[in-house]
Protein backbone atom coordinates (compact mmCIF):
# COMPACT_ATOMS: atom_id res chain seq x y z
CA UNK A 1 0.00 0.00 0.00
CA UNK A 2 2.89 2.18 0.81
CA UNK A 3 5.05 1.57 -2.16
CA UNK A 4 1.87 2.28 -3.88
CA UNK A 5 0.83 5.30 -2.65
CA UNK A 6 4.66 6.86 -3.13
CA UNK A 7 4.44 5.84 -6.66
CA UNK A 8 1.14 7.56 -7.32
CA UNK A 9 2.24 10.71 -5.61
CA UNK A 10 4.49 11.46 -8.44
CA UNK A 11 1.91 10.64 -11.08
CA UNK A 12 -0.41 12.94 -9.94
CA UNK A 13 1.60 15.62 -9.16
CA UNK A 14 2.85 15.71 -12.82
CA UNK A 15 -0.70 15.25 -13.98
CA UNK A 16 -1.09 18.44 -11.35
CA UNK A 17 1.79 20.69 -13.13
CA UNK A 18 0.34 19.14 -17.20
CA UNK A 19 -2.99 20.66 -16.19
CA UNK A 20 -1.24 24.11 -14.95
CA UNK A 21 0.87 24.76 -17.62
CA UNK A 22 -2.45 23.94 -20.37
CA UNK A 23 -4.11 26.61 -18.27
CA UNK A 24 -1.12 29.03 -17.98
CA UNK A 25 -0.56 28.42 -22.33
CA UNK A 26 -4.57 28.72 -22.91
CA UNK A 27 -4.45 32.25 -20.66
CA UNK A 28 -1.42 33.25 -22.85
CA UNK A 29 -2.80 32.46 -25.97
CA UNK A 30 -6.19 34.37 -25.07
CA UNK A 31 -3.68 37.42 -23.98
CA UNK A 32 -2.04 37.59 -27.36
CA UNK A 33 -5.48 37.30 -29.31
CA UNK A 34 -7.19 40.31 -27.40
CA UNK A 35 -5.95 43.46 -28.70
CA UNK A 36 -6.43 41.90 -32.47
CA UNK A 37 -10.25 40.25 -31.50
CA UNK A 38 -10.81 43.20 -29.52
CA UNK A 39 -9.96 45.87 -32.20
CA UNK A 40 -11.95 43.50 -35.31
CA UNK A 41 -14.85 43.80 -32.26
CA UNK A 42 -14.90 47.06 -32.61
CA UNK A 43 -14.53 47.91 -36.73
CA UNK A 44 -17.43 45.25 -36.93
CA UNK A 45 -19.71 46.73 -33.90
CA UNK A 46 -18.64 50.29 -34.04
CA UNK A 47 -20.03 50.79 -38.11
CA UNK A 48 -23.00 48.33 -37.40
CA UNK A 49 -24.60 49.67 -34.39
CA UNK A 50 -24.16 53.58 -36.11
CA UNK A 51 -25.87 52.17 -39.40
CA UNK A 52 -28.45 50.63 -36.83
CA UNK A 53 -28.96 53.81 -34.76
CA UNK A 54 -29.25 56.59 -38.58
CA UNK A 55 -31.99 54.04 -39.47
CA UNK A 56 -34.34 54.98 -36.85
CA UNK A 57 -33.65 58.89 -37.37
CA UNK A 58 -34.46 61.09 -40.66
CA UNK A 59 -30.82 61.96 -40.88
CA UNK A 60 -30.87 63.62 -44.58
CA UNK A 61 -27.74 66.08 -46.40
CA UNK A 62 -25.19 65.31 -43.36
CA UNK A 63 -24.64 62.72 -41.43
CA UNK A 64 -23.48 65.29 -38.27
CA UNK A 65 -26.84 67.49 -38.88
CA UNK A 66 -29.78 68.24 -36.49
CA UNK A 67 -31.90 64.81 -36.64
CA UNK A 68 -34.72 63.52 -34.99
CA UNK A 69 -36.09 59.43 -34.15
CA UNK A 70 -38.96 58.29 -36.36
CA UNK A 71 -38.78 54.55 -35.41
CA UNK A 72 -39.89 51.96 -37.96
CA UNK A 73 -40.82 54.74 -40.45
CA UNK A 74 -37.53 54.10 -42.87
CA UNK A 75 -38.07 50.25 -42.97
CA UNK A 76 -41.68 50.90 -43.68
CA UNK A 77 -40.79 53.37 -46.61
CA UNK A 78 -38.37 50.92 -47.73
CA UNK A 79 -40.28 47.84 -47.55
CA UNK A 80 -43.33 50.19 -49.57
CA UNK A 81 -41.29 51.21 -52.55
CA UNK A 82 -42.15 49.08 -55.58
CA UNK A 83 -40.39 51.35 -58.06
CA UNK A 84 -37.14 51.03 -56.62
CA UNK A 85 -36.14 48.92 -53.95
CA UNK A 86 -37.87 45.83 -54.76
CA UNK A 87 -37.10 45.45 -58.26
CA UNK A 88 -33.83 46.15 -56.67
CA UNK A 89 -34.18 43.03 -54.55
CA UNK A 90 -35.17 40.84 -57.75
CA UNK A 91 -32.06 42.29 -59.47
CA UNK A 92 -29.65 40.98 -56.41
CA UNK A 93 -31.60 37.26 -56.41
CA UNK A 94 -31.34 37.10 -59.92
CA UNK A 95 -27.60 37.74 -60.33
CA UNK A 96 -26.71 36.11 -56.92
CA UNK A 97 -28.23 33.08 -58.24
CA UNK A 98 -27.40 32.92 -61.80
CA UNK A 99 -23.80 33.77 -61.30
CA UNK A 100 -23.11 31.04 -58.44
CA UNK A 101 -24.92 28.48 -60.25
CA UNK A 102 -22.75 28.86 -63.37
CA UNK A 103 -19.77 29.67 -61.43
CA UNK A 104 -20.51 26.28 -59.10
CA UNK A 105 -21.12 24.14 -62.56
CA UNK A 106 -18.10 25.66 -64.76
CA UNK A 107 -16.13 25.20 -60.86
CA UNK A 108 -16.60 21.84 -60.62
CA UNK A 109 -16.40 20.77 -64.29
CA UNK A 110 -12.55 22.37 -64.43
CA UNK A 111 -11.86 20.87 -60.85
CA UNK A 112 -12.81 17.53 -62.14
CA UNK A 113 -10.69 17.99 -65.68
CA UNK A 114 -7.47 18.98 -63.71
CA UNK A 115 -8.07 16.71 -60.80
CA UNK A 116 -5.18 14.09 -62.46
CA UNK A 117 -2.27 15.61 -63.76
CA UNK A 118 -1.63 16.24 -67.36
CA UNK A 119 1.31 17.56 -69.89
CA UNK A 120 1.21 21.51 -68.85
CA UNK A 121 -1.46 21.65 -66.07
CA UNK A 122 0.85 24.47 -64.42
CA UNK A 123 0.04 26.37 -67.13
CA UNK A 124 -3.42 25.87 -66.69
CA UNK A 125 -3.58 26.68 -63.16
CA UNK A 126 -1.35 29.56 -63.91
CA UNK A 127 -3.78 31.27 -66.62
CA UNK A 128 -6.68 30.28 -64.30
CA UNK A 129 -5.68 32.78 -61.61
CA UNK A 130 -5.48 35.80 -63.51
CA UNK A 131 -9.03 36.90 -63.60
CA UNK A 132 -8.56 36.53 -59.64
CA UNK A 133 -5.72 39.10 -59.99
CA UNK A 134 -7.49 41.66 -61.47
CA UNK A 135 -9.15 44.24 -59.08
CA UNK A 136 -13.49 43.89 -60.10
CA UNK A 137 -13.09 48.29 -61.05
CA UNK A 138 -9.66 47.17 -63.85
CA UNK A 139 -12.05 43.95 -64.88
CA UNK A 140 -15.57 46.23 -65.47
CA UNK A 141 -13.11 48.75 -67.56
CA UNK A 142 -12.07 45.94 -69.62
CA UNK A 143 -15.10 44.19 -70.49
CA UNK A 144 -16.98 48.11 -71.08
CA UNK A 145 -14.08 48.34 -73.82
CA UNK A 146 -14.86 45.25 -75.34
CA UNK A 147 -17.99 45.15 -75.01
CA UNK A 148 -18.52 48.92 -76.33
CA UNK A 149 -20.98 48.96 -78.97
CA UNK A 150 -19.17 51.56 -81.59
CA UNK A 151 -15.48 50.20 -81.08
CA UNK A 152 -15.35 47.15 -79.25
CA UNK A 153 -13.79 44.00 -80.17
CA UNK A 154 -17.30 41.95 -79.34
CA UNK A 155 -19.22 43.53 -82.08
CA UNK A 156 -16.34 43.31 -84.74
CA UNK A 157 -16.29 39.43 -83.63
CA UNK A 158 -19.94 39.14 -84.57
CA UNK A 159 -19.96 41.11 -87.87
CA UNK A 160 -17.19 38.92 -89.39
CA UNK A 161 -19.68 36.11 -88.57
CA UNK A 162 -22.50 37.66 -90.00
CA UNK A 163 -24.18 38.91 -86.37
CA UNK A 164 -26.06 42.14 -86.49
CA UNK A 165 -23.90 44.49 -83.89
CA UNK A 166 -25.72 44.11 -80.26
CA UNK A 167 -25.58 47.27 -77.85
CA UNK A 168 -24.23 44.74 -75.12
CA UNK A 169 -24.04 46.83 -71.64
CA UNK A 170 -26.27 49.89 -73.84
CA UNK A 171 -29.40 47.55 -73.69
CA UNK A 172 -31.74 47.34 -71.07
CA UNK A 173 -32.35 43.55 -71.72
CA UNK A 174 -29.16 42.87 -71.98
CA UNK A 175 -27.11 44.51 -69.14
CA UNK A 176 -28.07 41.68 -66.27
CA UNK A 177 -27.17 38.92 -68.02
CA UNK A 178 -23.91 40.71 -69.40
CA UNK A 179 -22.83 41.34 -65.80
CA UNK A 180 -23.13 37.99 -64.66
CA UNK A 181 -21.03 36.77 -67.47
CA UNK A 182 -18.42 39.27 -66.33
CA UNK A 183 -18.66 38.16 -62.84
CA UNK A 184 -18.61 34.29 -64.07
CA UNK A 185 -15.49 35.50 -66.39
CA UNK A 186 -14.04 36.94 -62.63
CA UNK A 187 -14.68 34.32 -59.96
CA UNK A 188 -15.14 30.98 -61.63
CA UNK A 189 -11.56 30.66 -61.03
CA UNK A 190 -11.55 30.73 -57.28
CA UNK A 191 -15.10 28.45 -56.94
CA UNK A 192 -12.50 25.91 -59.25
CA UNK A 193 -9.31 26.09 -57.09
CA UNK A 194 -11.68 25.89 -53.60
CA UNK A 195 -13.40 22.40 -54.90
CA UNK A 196 -9.95 21.63 -56.74
CA UNK A 197 -8.16 21.59 -53.07
CA UNK A 198 -11.71 19.65 -51.70
CA UNK A 199 -11.10 17.53 -53.95
CA UNK A 200 -7.34 16.97 -53.25
CA UNK A 201 -8.32 15.61 -49.65
CA UNK A 202 -10.73 12.96 -50.91
CA UNK A 203 -9.35 9.65 -50.28
CA UNK A 204 -9.40 7.34 -53.47
CA UNK A 205 -10.41 3.84 -52.14
CA UNK A 206 -14.05 4.23 -52.55
CA UNK A 207 -14.00 5.77 -55.82
CA UNK A 208 -11.80 3.23 -56.97
CA UNK A 209 -14.09 0.17 -55.05
CA UNK A 210 -16.84 1.95 -57.35
CA UNK A 211 -15.16 1.38 -60.04
CA UNK A 212 -14.19 -2.33 -59.93
CA UNK A 213 -18.05 -2.55 -59.22
CA UNK A 214 -18.61 -1.50 -62.37
CA UNK A 215 -19.86 2.10 -61.75
CA UNK A 216 -19.23 4.51 -64.55
CA UNK A 217 -17.81 7.78 -64.84
CA UNK A 218 -21.05 10.10 -64.25
CA UNK A 219 -22.35 7.51 -60.90
CA UNK A 220 -18.76 7.64 -59.52
CA UNK A 221 -19.03 11.10 -59.23
CA UNK A 222 -22.47 11.26 -58.33
CA UNK A 223 -22.54 8.95 -55.85
CA UNK A 224 -18.94 8.60 -54.35
CA UNK A 225 -17.37 11.89 -55.11
CA UNK A 226 -20.37 14.48 -54.79
CA UNK A 227 -21.28 13.01 -51.55
CA UNK A 228 -18.21 13.22 -49.73
CA UNK A 229 -17.33 16.32 -51.42
CA UNK A 230 -20.52 18.00 -49.40
CA UNK A 231 -18.73 19.91 -47.24
CA UNK A 232 -16.85 21.84 -49.19
CA UNK A 233 -19.08 22.78 -51.98
CA UNK A 234 -21.04 23.84 -49.37
CA UNK A 235 -18.71 26.19 -48.33
CA UNK A 236 -18.00 27.21 -51.61
CA UNK A 237 -21.23 28.17 -52.78
CA UNK A 238 -21.60 29.97 -49.36
CA UNK A 239 -18.56 32.03 -49.55
CA UNK A 240 -19.50 33.27 -52.87
CA UNK A 241 -22.96 33.60 -52.68
CA UNK A 242 -22.40 36.51 -49.84
CA UNK A 243 -19.69 37.83 -51.47
CA UNK A 244 -21.78 38.26 -55.07
CA UNK A 245 -24.77 39.37 -52.86
CA UNK A 246 -22.18 42.56 -52.20
CA UNK A 247 -21.26 42.71 -55.38
CA UNK A 248 -21.00 46.96 -56.38
CA UNK A 249 -17.43 47.50 -57.68
CA UNK A 250 -17.80 45.74 -61.57
CA UNK A 251 -21.72 47.53 -61.61
CA UNK A 252 -20.75 50.71 -61.02
CA UNK A 253 -17.88 50.53 -63.01
CA UNK A 254 -19.52 49.11 -66.28
CA UNK A 255 -23.07 50.94 -65.57
CA UNK A 256 -22.71 54.04 -63.72
CA UNK A 257 -25.23 55.64 -60.40
CA UNK A 258 -28.41 54.27 -60.35
CA UNK A 259 -27.47 50.59 -62.42
CA UNK A 260 -28.15 52.48 -65.91
CA UNK A 261 -30.39 55.05 -67.17
CA UNK A 262 -33.66 52.25 -66.40
CA UNK A 263 -32.57 51.16 -63.58
CA UNK A 264 -31.25 47.78 -65.36
CA UNK A 265 -28.51 47.10 -63.26
CA UNK A 266 -29.82 48.41 -59.65
CA UNK A 267 -28.98 46.02 -57.23
CA UNK A 268 -29.52 46.51 -53.33
CA UNK A 269 -25.96 47.77 -53.10
CA UNK A 270 -26.00 49.80 -56.26
CA UNK A 271 -29.42 51.53 -54.57
CA UNK A 272 -27.97 52.14 -51.00
CA UNK A 273 -25.27 54.15 -52.75
CA UNK A 274 -27.13 56.32 -54.57
CA UNK A 275 -29.30 57.06 -50.86
CA UNK A 276 -26.57 58.37 -49.69
CA UNK A 277 -24.35 59.88 -52.12
CA UNK A 278 -26.64 60.68 -54.64
CA UNK A 279 -29.61 61.88 -52.79
CA UNK A 280 -27.83 61.80 -48.93
CA UNK A 281 -31.02 60.19 -47.36
CA UNK A 282 -28.66 58.68 -44.53
CA UNK A 283 -32.26 57.49 -42.58
CA UNK A 284 -33.80 55.18 -45.65
CA UNK A 285 -30.36 53.84 -46.63
CA UNK A 286 -28.99 52.84 -43.35
CA UNK A 287 -32.18 51.23 -43.16
CA UNK A 288 -31.87 49.38 -46.97
CA UNK A 289 -28.36 48.45 -45.56
CA UNK A 290 -29.72 46.69 -42.30
CA UNK A 291 -32.83 45.37 -44.75
CA UNK A 292 -29.64 43.76 -46.94
CA UNK A 293 -27.81 42.22 -43.94
CA UNK A 294 -30.83 40.65 -42.55
CA UNK A 295 -31.31 39.10 -46.26
CA UNK A 296 -27.60 38.21 -46.62
CA UNK A 297 -27.64 36.64 -42.57
CA UNK A 298 -30.65 34.57 -43.84
CA UNK A 299 -29.00 33.24 -46.93
CA UNK A 300 -25.92 32.00 -44.76
CA UNK A 301 -27.94 30.48 -42.57
CA UNK A 302 -30.81 28.75 -45.09
CA UNK A 303 -27.22 27.38 -46.98
CA UNK A 304 -25.90 26.16 -44.49
CA UNK A 305 -28.69 23.99 -42.48
CA UNK A 306 -29.45 22.11 -45.90
CA UNK A 307 -26.65 19.52 -45.84
CA UNK A 308 -27.77 19.26 -42.04
CA UNK A 309 -31.15 18.38 -42.80
CA UNK A 310 -30.44 16.31 -45.60
CA UNK A 311 -27.76 14.12 -43.55
CA UNK A 312 -30.48 13.80 -41.17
Amino acid sequence: MTATATRATPVRQANGRSRTFEQANRRLKWAMLAPALTFVGLMIVFPLVFTLNLSFTDAFGAVNAGKGYVGLLNFGDALLDFRRFWPAVERTALFTIGAVVVETVLGMALAMLMRRPFLGIRWVRTVLVIPLLTTPVAVGILWLLILDPTNGIANHLLMSVGIPPQEFLGSVSQSLPLLMLIDVWQWTPMMTLLLLAGLATLPGEPEEAAHVDGAGLWQRFRYVVLPMLGPTLTTAVVLRSVDALKTFDILYATKGPGGGSDFEAETLNVYAYGLTFDYQEYGLASAVLVLFTLAIIGVVILLRRRPGRKSA
